[in-house]
């Protein structure tokens, strides 16, 4: 069995939390992941609702333990954050991996699905063909895509939207929970 890579999530809020869970859930399917714990910007942000308990530290930390990391994924669900975020990471830290993490649950046309760097599809969705995610888009739970959908760099479609066949969402669009989109 392969050494399982690294994944440190980058914040410690909801869609952190959703993001370690999803990773977690991929490990125990068989995928060679294992959740390292979170990193934030700042450590003296952290609310109550924030998983402290598994913070390893802010962006030094990181920086300092980067050969205690295999990859990075992104846990904030706002569009122009998670962009500059992931620049900002992309250029301090070139040598980690973004890899894009889809919940076994998910069901759709893999072999037709393009996904850039750094992109979460979540469970309960279901979709069709030629899907496209550009990278760092965000595919929250319950989400249904139709054919040829295209998610731009940095979108974020959150709970049980639908996004009907042929729709591009351009770059760092947020589409809310519920939401419908022809």
């Amino acid at each position: 069995m392969s050494t399982p890579q690294r994944i440190v999530v980058i914040g410690a809020g909801g869609q952190a939390r959703d993001t370690a869970w999803l990773i977690e859930e991929l490990a125990r399917a068989g995928a060679p992941y294992a959740f390292a714990g979170f990193v934030v910007s700042d450590l003296g942000k952290l609310g109550p609702h924030d998983a402290k308990e598994r913070v390893l530290g802010d962006t030094d930390w990181l920086v300092a333990h980067r050969r205690e990391v295999d990859a990075l994924a992104l846990g904030i669900g706002t569009p122009a954050v998670r962009l500059r975020v992931a620049a900002q990471l992309t250029e301090l830290l070139p040598e980690l991996a973004w890899p894009s993490l889809v919940h076994p649950s998910v069901i759709l046309d893999r072999a037709s699905l393009s996904m850039g760097r750094g992109c979460m599809i979540a469970c309960g969705t279901a979709g069709t063909v030629n899907v496209r995610l550009d990278d760092f888009a965000l595919v929250n739970v319950g989400i249904t895509l139709g054919h040829e959908a295209h998610h731009g760099e940095g979108t974020v479609v959150n709970h049980g939207a639908s996004i009907s066949g042929g729709v591009v969402l351009e770059r760092g669009v947020l589409v809310g929970t519920g939401a419908r989109v022809l």
